[in-house]
């Protein structure tokens, strides 16, 4: 049986791979990269997730006309609440920022060569390298020293993060789990010592704050770590199986099964219990989720909502307006959907992003949406941007509106007091707007910012993809000596 999968550029330039289900995913990556024209990639889904290159089609769970990003390879920004890491074109990595959180990577800095990927914690960092080894740094109890576990992270494919505990999936489909190892271990997920023997053949695992959910090659799901995130799902766990895919917000998961109905657990009333509407949860093809609620797509293009209502979780004021969805995009606090004629209904919290009525005008022919925690950024076909939403996380940008033209692509930067978007045009020039001091004021390095092709958003700052790779590295450290004074997670 073979599957057409949607393959797509973060410039939004697509492609149609052809592939049987036993084909590898890294087969329909080189074929995608050659029918797109661009370099080595990586394939993420539409949950965000990396799509490992070795696992069949079938076993990535890929179902046909799924859609897939291909994110080329270059400078890669990860963060914690308090340092960056950077890794460039060549394999090596850039920290900067608190060195307790690992901004000082001086003790492995001989060992971060070949890095394929990194994943942070609230104050530490894991990277993969290409032998599948592993290298940690940071705040040690909560994963920054991994010493105890070194002789098991050996060919380690993916490692997925909760606040304070790291999980690594190695080629075998086993799992090992290092991080909060003091005597709340057990409620960071720091180990999963209690299911260890559950955890084999994984497919995928993602996250709450505190705990972690592991798909099985069989469908099966296995949870460790905080009961009250979602660590036991014991009252769940007749129901969980063949599952396709795990979404999570911050306390609660929801998990789409096989037949397209939902299963939830977590914190009830942030988004874990979804009994009041678990009757219309039919033919789910995609979840989203605010800090404290979900929001389903069905396949007649409705959608159904649960969770804190205030974030989201009731949808009802609008609930006739949405039809034929077609994206629905998440902040902290609200939602926003994209419908088939290119019009835009959002819901939530009012005044951070839910009320869109004083654009409501301007939003047609939307293609894409950003959403930074309190706001969003949609771009329209003819590239110009409408932004709303609360005006320090980047919701109002009448200062640069007359620059927001031809627009490709926005990200956003977003912190612990405020937020920041950051649009490439066309020409590969970059405007900034939102708080100065998360990467709204960008014109100490606007001289700089030329031929960018992409931007890579963490907590708190961002940092620009320059076509010279011989310059990427001059320029990220100075806009990393930048970014030191305008970081407010140091303390």
């Amino acid at each position: 049986m073979s599957v057409k999968l949607n393959v797509a550029l973060l410039s939004g330039k697509t492609t149609s791979v052809q592939a049987e289900l036993d084909d590898t995913v890294e087969a329909v990556k080189i074929r995608a990269q050659a029918a797109l024209g661009v370099g080595n990639g990586r394939l993420v889904n539409s949950y965000g997730n990396v799509v490992d290159g070795c696992s069949t089609i079938g076993d990535a769970r890929l179902h046909d006309g799924d859609s897939l990003t291909l994110h080329i390879k270059g400078v890669q920004v990860q963060a914690n609440r308090g340092a960056f890491a950077a890794i460039l074109g060549d394999g090596s990595v850039v920290t900067w920022g608190n060195p307790a959180c690992g901004g000082d990577r001086s003790a492995v800095q001989d060992q971060l060569k070949n890095v394929q990927q990194i994943q942070a914690t609230a104050g530490a960092f894991a990277a993969i390298l290409g032998d599948g080894s592993v290298v940690t740094w940071g705040v040690a109890r909560e994963g920054g020293d991994s010493r105890t576990f070194q002789d098991k992270l050996k060919n380690v494919q993916h490692i997925q993060a909760s606040r304070h505990a790291f999980a690594a999936i190695r080629g075998d489909g086993s799992v090992v789990t290092w991080g909060r190892a003091d005597m709340w271990a057990p409620e960071y997920g720091g180990y999963g010592s209690a299911v260890q023997d559950q955890l084999t053949n994984v497919l995928q695992i993602q996250a709450t704050d505190s705990a972690f959910a592991a798909i099985l090659r069989d469908g099966s799901v296995v949870t460790w770590g905080d009961p009250a995130d979602g660590g036991d799902s014991t009252s769940v766990q007749d129901q969980l199986k063949n599952v396709q895919h795990i979404q999570a917000c911050p306390h609660a998961f929801a998990a789409i099964l096989g037949d397209g109905s939902v299963v939830t657990w977590g914190e009830a009333d942030l988004g874990g219990d979804s009994r009041a509407v678990q009757d219309r949860l039919k033919n789910v093809q995609q979840i989203q989720a605010t800090d404290s609620a979900f929001a389903a797509i069905l396949r007649d293009g409705s959608v159904v909502t649960w969770g804190n209502p205030a974030h989201g979780g009731d949808s009802t004021t609008v609930q006739d307006q949405l039809k034929n969805v077609q994206q629905i995009h998440a902040g902290s606090y609200a939602f926003a959907a994209i419908l088939g004629d290119g019009s835009v209904v959002s819901w939530g919290s009012a005044m951070y992003g839910a009320d869109s009525s004083a654009v409501q005008a301007h939003l047609k022919n939307v293609q894409q949406i950003q959403a930074c925690g309190r706001a969003f950024a949609a771009i329209l076909a003819d590239g110009s941007v409408v932004t709303w939403g609360h005006a320090s996380y980047g919701g109002n940008s009448s200062a640069v509106q007359d620059q927001l033209k031809n627009v490709q692509q926005i990200h956003f930067c977003l912190g612990r007091f405020g937020g920041a978007f950051a649009a490439v045009r066309g020409d590969g020039s970059v405007v900034t707007w939102g708080a100065a001091d998360y990467g709204g004021e960008s014109s100490a390095v606007q001289e700089h910012l030329r031929n960018v092709r992409q931007i890579q958003s963490s907590y708190g700052a961002c940092a620009a993809l320059w076509e010279n790779f011989d310059l990427s590295f001059m320029v990220l450290t100075e806009v990393a000596i930048l970014l030191q004074f305008l970081m407010m997670e140091f303390s």
